[in-house]
């Protein structure tokens, strides 16, 4: 079992938040996706795949939002074997395309969610693809999970990566309704699958709509990262305003509502 040391969790979250600042304007909820996570039950978070992003905002999320049930989340070997400081934070390595390596994740999963306080956050997919892809393919691994946990409740989550205005990224999210277990096992395994895709589709498909609205106003905002084109000519920018006694705007569209 992944060893989690909480110091490495503080330590870390304290660097992808630096990190995040440093490379992506904000990261924002939409505020109709605040995550409703059942207590006194395990739970599964399944979110589509679009960026190398999503798991620096697994980790954003559960600290921000869930930092009291625990985080486990899976990852390919050959990725976790160059990042192995992440195996203290709750993530644990799986064979990719093989069915000796879905077989062993199904025994870790099903070991991690025998905890009714933990959650298993993984990518559907089992691969990237575009947040535009449909239906968005869920691997074969994630339709058997509700055998394994037949107790839990699985929570689809939308993330999507746009450009508004600013040179840098919006990194958005949203969570929906959770699914128990049992109303997956009611269905065939083909029927199930076709299910998870649907309900995080509805997910993504509602966010796309807020990320095209290009309205901050409609999002909670988790992280605010460094805004402007930064270097020397955003430094005569300022000077310029203070010299002029005007507040200093960084921002290259200055009648979006988030103003700070």
């Amino acid at each position: 079992m992944t060893l989690r040391s909480e110091r490495h969790l503080d330590f870390f979250n304290f660097m992808f938040t630096r990190f995040t600042r440093t490379h992506m304007r904000a990261v924002r909820i939409a505020k109709w996706g605040l995550p409703a996570v059942p207590r006194g039950a395990p739970a599964v978070i399944f979110a589509n795949h679009p960026s190398w992003w999503d798991g620096v905002a697994f980790m954003l999320l559960y600290r921000r939002l869930l930092k009291d049930r625990p985080l486990f989340t899976p990852m390919a070997e050959w990725a976790l074997d160059k990042y192995a400081f992440m195996r203290r934070l709750g993530v644990f390595g799986i064979e990719t395309g093989s069915s000796r390596g879905t077989v062993a994740f199904l025994r870790t999963a099903e070991h991690v969610l025998k905890d009714p306080s933990h959650i298993l956050w993984m990518n559907a997919p089992g691969r990237f693809c575009d947040p535009r892809e449909r239906p968005i393919p869920i691997a074969p691994g994630m339709t058997r999970l509700p055998e394994m946990a037949p107790g839990a409740h699985f929570v689809p989550l939308a993330f999507d990566y746009p450009f508004w205005s600013e040179r840098k990224a919006e990194m958005l999210v949203a969570f929906g309704e959770p699914i128990p277990a049992a109303t997956l096992l009611d269905l065939e395994r083909d029927a199930r699958t076709a299910h998870l895709s649907a309900a995080l589709g509805a997910v993504c498909d509602r966010l796309t709509e807020d990320a095209i609205s290009r309205d901050p106003a409609r999002f909670e905002t988790l992280v605010q990262g460094k805004e402007g084109m930064g270097g020397v000519y955003q430094l005569w920018r300022r000077l310029r305003a203070t010299m002029r006694g005007e507040r200093f705007d960084p921002r290259h569209d200055h009648q979006t509502g988030d103003a700070r």
